[in-house]
C-alpha cells in the first residue's frame, strides 16, 4: 500500500460536470480540492461517450459541444489548482478517526476531510438491441455511441430511441445525413422541444417501429429489416449506418459496499446533500432525493449545495452562504 501525501478539505470522485463544477465551488470556498476518477480522461460520460454532442439544457449555452462545455468547466476549476487523479478507480470509503480514507483498485490510499460522491451513474455501458446477429455489425455500421459523428456524414441513417440523445443526434445529423428515426412507443422520454424542433426539420419519425435485422456484403452494411410491432408489418430499408440510443446499464460496483443507503442505483441524500455517512455527500446523476431531477444544470446545483455544507463541517464558524461570487475580488484568485 502507498499513501498519496496530503489531506484536502473535499475529495471529488468523479470528473465529470458536476464533479469539475464542485471542485470550481470548492474553490471559490477556498477549500483544498482533490478530484478522483477511474477513467483516463475528465468529463465523464461527456468525454468517453460524445463529445461531438451538442447539449442544449446548460444555462447560458443555447447548445454547446459536450467537449467544449467539459474544456469550460475545467477552465473554471483549474484556477485554484485542484489535484487531480485520473485512472484511478476508488474500491473503498472508510472513516479513520476525523478523517475519511479511499483505498484505489491499485492499493493507494488517500485521506480526506470530506467526501463528494459525483460518479455519474457509476459504472456504464450502453443498453444494446437483443437480436441474433446484430453483434456482428458493432463498429462496422451499428453504433451505440459517437466520438466521430462525421462517420454518418452523407450516409443513410437510421437513428433508433425516443430520448434526448436520439434527438440531439437527429438535429446535429439532420442537414449532414439521410436520417430516419424509428421508437418502439408514440411517446417520448425527450423534451418536447426537441421532438417538435426534429419534426420541423422535416426529419421522419416512426413510431412503433424496431429494427429485426442487418444485412450487408463484404462486411459493408446495406440494409436493416424493420417491423411495426403493432401491426407485424415488415419493411426492408437501405441504410448505411444505425445509431442506437437506448440508454445506459449502470451499476455502482464498489460503491454498494461503502456503507452507504442505496436507492435503486443511486445513492439517497437529504437536503444537504449528506449522505447517511457523517462528511459523505452525493450530487448529479448518482445521487437520489424525492425531488431528484437528472440534468447536468440541477447537478451544478447540488454540487454548490453539498460544497457550502462540507465547509461548514470543516469550519464550523464558516457561513454556509459566503454570498454571491460577484461580490468577490477578481485578485483575490489564486
Amino acid at each position: 500500500m502507498s499513501v498519496i501525501s496530503g489531506i484536502p478539505d473535499i475529495t471529488i470522485i468523479g470528473a465529470g460536470p458536476t464533479g469539475l463544477y464542485a471542485a470550481f465551488y470548492a474553490g471559490l470556498r477556498s477549500m483544498q480540492v482533490r478530484i478522483v476518477d477511474s477513467l483516463s480522461e475528465i468529463g465523464g460520460q461527456l468525454t468517453a461517450l460524445y463529445p461531438k454532442k451538442n447539449i442544449y439544457d446548460v444555462a447560458g449555452y443555447p447548445a454547446v459541444l459536450a467537449e467544449d462545455l467539459v474544456k469550460n468547466l475545467y477552465e473554471q476549476c483549474k484556477q485554484y489548482n485542484p489535484e487531480i487523479f485520473t485512472n484511478t478507480k476508488i474500491e473503498k470509503l472508510e472513516r479513520e478517526g476525523e478523517l475519511l480514507k479511499l483505498t484505489s483498485a491499485d492499493g493507494r490510499e488517500m485521506y480526506s476531510k470530506t467526501v463528494l460522491i459525483a460518479a455519474g451513474v457509476g459504472a456504464f455501458t450502453p443498453r444494446k438491441l437483443e437480436r441474433e446477429g446484430l453483434d456482428v455489425w458493432e463498429d462496422k455500421g451499428l453504433y451505440y455511441f459517437v466520438k466521430d459523428p462525421t462517420i454518418f456524414y452523407g450516409k443513410k441513417l437510421l437513428i433508433i430511441g425516443g430520448g434526448d440523445s436520439a434527438m440531439d443526434w437527429a438535429m446535429a445529423l439532420g442537414e449532414k445525413a439521410q436520417v430516419l428515426l424509428i421508437h418502439r412507443r408514440d411517446k417520448f422520454v425527450a423534451h418536447e422541444d426537441s421532438v417538435k424542433k426534429v419534426r420541423a426539420m422535416g426529419i421522419p419519425i416512426r413510431t412503433f417501429w424496431e429494427l429485426k435485422s442487418l444485412h450487408g456484403e463484404n462486411g459493408i452494411l446495406k440494409h436493416a429489416v424493420i417491423f411495426n410491432n403493432k401491426t407485424k408489418e415488415e419493411e426492408t430499408i437501405e441504410v448505411d449506418a444505425v445509431l442506437c440510443n437506448l440508454g445506459f446499464i449502470t451499476n455502482l460496483g464498489s460503491i454498494r459496499n461503502w456503507g452507504l443507503e442505496i436507492e435503486g442505483n443511486s445513492i439517497r441524500v437529504n437536503h444537504a446533500m449528506e449522505t447517511n455517512l457523517k462528511g459523505v455527500y452525493a450530487a448529479g446523476d448518482i445521487a437520489w432525493h424525492p425531488a431528484k431531477l437528472k440534468l447536468i444544470a440541477t447537478g451544478f446545483g447540488e454540487a454548490a449545495i453539498a460544497v457550502n455544507h462540507a465547509k461548514t463541517v470543516i469550519d464550523p464558524h464558516a457561513s454556509f452562504f459566503p454570498g454571491h461570487s460577484s461580490n468577490r475580488d477578481d485578485k483575490k484568485v489564486a
